[in-house]
């Protein structure tokens, strides 16, 4: 995977190209001040909405006896204001309200996925810029857009691309999991297309393989084959209820974007899954990138279509359903690295808290004993 083609999957680049088969999009550019927002570990204090924004923390506070607390010099108030981007707001109101209200935000590659538990409801839908500013700041997918775009290149030793950062705003469409799929192009061809939402067992595409595969195969030949910039990438379709086939991403052909029922061995080597394809329907499903996790589905039962054409794999089965990738991400990172152990600073860290809250409680024992003995 080349930087070359991590710039060519920008929204911006692809979006023009296949603006017909794709859900209403628009693409404001991203200030840098909103940019350093995004990247600023303070407070969580987000903005632009039509409430007062400015919060105030103070230490040791009663809020049901807040008006009988008289505070001495030596006790700290903390304001915390939110930044404000009044024309930049402004330009995100009129856009959302030109898409019906109701938009899917992302940046240049990614969407904020792994924060959608910090949402009403778990949902990526947003009404204002506020509702996108909490799920960005939430997002490790986006800080690696803003931060790292270009990690896992090969070409590393060559200047990295000079980026125009973008908010992405889509219409906000009511897409059902089980119509997506993920679609794996190696030199122009189309060699394999795996379930996206593998966690989960659908019925109906067990009944309709064919259909769907053959679907999807038409609308690529159709719509995306020779059109894209680059022979080598991924592409995620929506199938919607009509049968109709739906453009709904682009994503590099490389270990960056999740290879789901596949892995990138057998994909970089199209011949493994030729020779999967001959030895029968059904295989156990591969080693998975899953963002920052490698999750392995060894028990996973997938179908893989045995005539000519893409490999097609889904989950077959409720026995192999398993838990959403991305609930790792409600897990703080502090504790991953002290769980894994990857940060032996953060380790020593908590060990001498530790040993200061054991310290501490000895000496309050030993208050409480003096208190307590007999006069």
């Amino acid at each position: 995977m080349k930087k070359e083609q991590v710039v060519n999957c920008q929204f911006s680049v692809w979006y023009p190209i296949f603006k017909k088969h794709t859900i209403k999009s628009l693409i404001l550019p991203l200030p840098q001040n909103v940019i350093d927002y995004l990247l600023d570990d303070g407070t969580l204090v987000v903005s632009g909405s039509d409430h007062n924004t400015e919060q105030t923390h103070t230490n040791n506070r009663d809020p049901e006896s807040e008006e009988d607390i008289q505070w001495s010099d030596d006790e700290t108030t903390t304001t915390v204001t939110a930044p404000e981007f009044p024309e930049f707001t402004s330009k995100v109101l009129e856009a959302i309200n030109s898409l019906g209200g109701r938009v899917f935000p992302k940046l240049n590659w990614s969407a904020p996925r792994d924060a959608n538990w910090i949402a009403l409801n778990s949902s990526l839908q947003c009404h204002n810029l506020s509702d996108i500013f909490l799920l960005f700041k939430s997002s490790d997918f986006i800080t690696h857009d803003l931060t790292q775009p270009f990690l896992q290149c090969s070409d590393q030793d060559s200047p990295d691309p000079v980026i125009s950062y973008e908010l992405v705003l889509r219409k906000w469409s009511e897409l059902i999991p089980g119509g997506e799929f993920r679609c794996f192009v190696k030199e122009n061809k189309l060699i394999a297309v795996s379930q996206r939402d593998y966690t989960q067992y659908y019925q109906h595409i067990l009944k309709q393989e064919e259909q769907i595969s053959h679907a999807i195969q038409e609308f690529f030949s159709q719509h995306i084959q020779y059109n894209f910039l680059d022979e080598d990438f991924v592409f995620d379709v929506y199938r919607d209820s009509q049968g109709r086939v739906w453009l709904i991403d682009v994503n590099p052909f490389g270990e960056v974007t999740d290879s789901l029922l596949f892995s990138w061995e057998e994909l970089v080597s199209s011949g493994e899954i030729a020779q999967q394809q001959v030895r029968g329907s059904r295989v156990f499903c591969s080693t998975g990138f899953i963002g920052h996790w490698t999750v392995s589905v060894s028990h996973g039962v997938c179908a893989v279509r045995a005539q000519e054409g893409p490999a097609f794999r889904y989950t077959t089965s409720e026995v192999t359903v398993q838990p959403s990738p991305c609930l790792s991400y409600r897990i703080p990172r502090d504790f991953v690295d002290l769980s894994t152990g990857e940060d032996a600073y953060k380790l020593l860290d908590f060990l001498k808290l530790k040993k200061s809250q054991q310290e501490d409680s000895d000496e309050q024992e030993v208050d409480e004993e003096g208190e307590n003995a007999p006069q």
